[in-house]
């Protein structure tokens, strides 16, 4: 503690730390230098650097900006009535795309299963038909490999009892007797009437009975205002399109 103590003061206003000698650095908890500066010195500074600033060489950027479209926070603040005029104007006036480079083949993979469910009865019905009279050749099926015998030594399968799996003693429960009192009708007490709610409950009850009539016929405006748009919209896009063919 004695050559902590002969170690001289740092001076007022400035930022130094001292560091024990062979340990790491230390954290500087004190105010950086112009932390401490008066007030008329920053305004002083302040009305130098708007009369005169300081000169930089120009900004020179290596990079672009990467054009990423609209993001989803301004989609989704986007007023109603711009996405209704920006749909019509795709509609009359569509953006000119280059022509479209496929790089690979698509597969063939048949009629789709929502093809075949689409179909008529009735070309069904002809499909079968012809399958049952003039069925399509099909090559003979090659087999490359013969089946386990350890899986299935016969041509049959056999199953085993549940008898010959379960394993454990049988036990039978001896029927319960039969005495003079079960032999009678049991006679079924009648329910007991519900309680009946207090009258703030069902004023209550009353009340947001009504608030919810009111709010669903208020939802049912909206729909039908909403539809009207719709429709309205719908029709000025065929009307823009037979007009413009």
């Amino acid at each position: 503690m004695s050559a902590l103590n002969n170690w001289p003061e740092p001076p007022a206003g400035s930022s130094a730390v001292f560091q024990l000698e062979g340990e790491g650095p230390e954290p500087n908890f004190l105010p950086p230098d112009g932390w401490g500066q008066p007030l008329w010195r920053s305004l002083l500074d302040n009305l130098a650097d708007t009369i005169s600033p300081p000169r930089l060489p120009p900004l020179q950027l290596q990079s672009r900006p990467v054009d990423t479209g609209m993001l989803l926070g301004e989609r989704l603040r986007m007023p109603w009535y711009r996405t209704v005029f920006t749909n019509v104007g795709d509609v009359i006036s569509p953006e000119t795309l280059p022509p479209l480079e496929l790089e690979s083949r698509p597969v063939e993979l048949g009629e789709l299963l929502g093809d075949q469910l689409s179909h008529l009865w009735i070309s069904s019905f002809l499909r079968n038909l012809a399958d049952a009279v003039a069925p399509e050749r099909l090559p003979a099926l090659q087999l490359s490999s013969k089946p386990d015998p350890a899986v299935l030594p016969e041509a049959s399968m056999l199953l085993p009892r549940w008898s010959s799996v379960i394993e454990g003693p049988k036990a039978y429960y001896p029927d319960p007797l039969k005495t003079a009192a079960s032999s009678e009708p049991m006679r079924i007490a009648p329910p007991a009437p519900p309680p009946q709610p207090p009258a703030i409950v069902l004023e209550y009850l009353h009340d947001m009975h009504s608030d919810l009539r009111r709010d669903i016929s208020r939802s049912r405006w909206r729909v039908r205002f909403w539809i009207a748009v719709a429709a309205a919209q719908a029709v000025f896009v065929i009307g823009s399109l037979i007009w413009k063919w």
